[in-house]
């Protein structure tokens, strides 16, 4: 009698990495925004290296760059359609 098979699983693909420097809403340069991330404090900052413009929000140890950079956006969105 001969030994069973064994399935071998397929290796992991590595999760692709998020950015942490996005465009700027008011100025349009390219990579100019970075988002800082202070999870001791649960504080966010997304801010512009040009223009100076810059958010600040609440996060939590989950949230990731590209959320406070869309809530930057959402409340710009916010204040442009009042």
């Amino acid at each position: 009698m001969g030994k069973r098979k064994t399935s071998k699983a397929p290796p992991k693909k590595p999760r692709p990495k998020l950015s942490t420097t996005f465009n700027c809403p008011f100025c349009n340069h390219e990579k100019s925004v970075v988002a800082k991330m202070d999870l001791e404090k649960g504080l966010g900052i997304v801010e512009c290296g040009r223009c100076g413009k810059s958010h600040v929000g609440r996060i939590t140890p989950l949230s990731d760059p590209i959320d406070l950079y869309s809530e930057w956006i959402d409340a710009c969105e916010e204040v442009n359609a009042a």
